[in-house]
């Protein structure tokens, strides 16, 4: 039982972590779902009574809602795409511009072994005024590019639901992308700051806002860690996170985060402050580890909920969402949820009508 358990996670681990390819073109495909597994837990416990029974109480919340509230919430298990993502005749198209980084040029991330190529995409709406400071999102492994995030901005930016906006959609560093996005510290952060967003105003013509209310980070997995280490490590840079599958677990780990991104859960969020943060976050009932014992700190579900349960005692404005009968980052969830967790996360901001 404990081989056949500890193989599975192996296998889902393994779809989860390892390198995309580098520099492919921005275009709608399906996100690729990472190959090589970077490392497993040497040994894998079955989930504990305990587990099982934390994990059992998450169906049978109130069901999440349109204009729901802060809070923890059940959905599913049919996920229709949501009409936000076909084009709509009369609606004004933003465009893409795409560019390419080259790792040998960055003071960030180099490249370990060798230097690699990284793409970049910029969502410019068509109601851009040039010139004037946008709020934007961005988003890790190039994810709003997957999940038709230009079409989802052009409508309801049109419809008023949120405000003019740019999107920039990062790829990941390849083999690098575990370092990168798995790691507990500002450095993703600052990279962008430095090097991605200078670059991305130039090759698109646009301004961005340097007020954090007006910043959005956003990414699936290890993708969803980071996007939510951005914003812990650097409140003054970001305030509104968007996470499927976060990876808030055990991965990469150092002497400020032995136990990686489980501290946020474990002692990060309980131990320090509220931070100025306004949160979405979701995971899945078949994702990654849900089978094993909270005590690997490799249980997806469990990291999740613990998070939404120390957000809420801090008095987070958060949604949690638990998606029944899915899996790992599923596409199906996100083609669903994005346009309702968009506009919860950009509530409070203006929009020009």
């Amino acid at each position: 039982m404990k081989l056949a358990i500890g193989l599975m996670v192996m296998a889902q681990f393994a779809l989860a972590q390892g390198p995309s390819p580098v520099a492919r073109p921005c275009d709608p495909s399906p996100a690729a779902r990472p190959n090589v597994a970077r490392r497993a837990p040497a040994a894998v416990v079955p989930a504990a009574p305990e587990d099982i029974a934390e994990m059992a109480k998450l169906p049978a919340l109130p069901a999440w809602f349109p204009g729901a509230g802060d809070g923890d919430y059940p959905f599913g298990p049919y996920y229709p795409p949501a009409p936000q993502q076909t084009t709509r005749a009369g609606v004004p198209e933003g465009k893409v511009v795409e560019f390419v980084m080259d790792s040998a040029e960055s003071k960030f991330y180099p490249g370990v072994n060798q230097p690699f190529q990284r793409q970049v995409c910029v969502y410019v709406p068509a109601q851009y005024n040039p010139g004037t400071a946008a709020p934007f999102i961005v988003s890790a492994d190039a994810y709003g590019m997957h999940y038709s995030l230009p079409t989802i901005l052009d409508n309801m930016i049109a419809d008023h639901r949120l405000p003019v906006m740019v999107a920039v959609m990062i790829q990941n560093g390849g083999a690098e992308r575990s370092m990168e996005y798995d790691t507990v510290s500002d450095k993703y952060a600052d990279y962008v700051e430095a090097e991605v967003l200078p670059r991305a105003e130039k090759e698109a013509k646009v301004k961005l806002t340097k007020d954090p209310e007006g910043r959005m980070t956003f990414g699936g997995s290890s993708g969803g860690a980071v996007s939510f280490t951005m914003a812990w490590f650097k409140p003054g840079l970001y305030h509104r996170v968007l996470t499927y599958s976060g990876t808030y677990v055990d991965l990469q780990h150092g002497p400020d985060a032995p136990h990686g991104a489980w501290e946020y859960l474990e002692h990060f969020i309980p131990d320090s402050p509220a931070k100025p943060l306004r949160i979405w976050m979701e995971v899945a009932q078949n994702d990654i580890g849900a089978n094993t014992a909270s005590s690997n700190r490799r249980n997806w579900v469990v990291a999740n909920q613990r998070m939404a349960a120390v957000m809420k005692a801090k008095g987070y404005h958060y949604q949690f969402v638990y998606a029944k009968n899915a899996g790992h980052v599923d596409a199906m969830v996100i083609n669903q949820t994005l346009p309702q967790a968009l506009e919860f996360l950009w509530k409070g901001y203006p929009i020009q009508k």
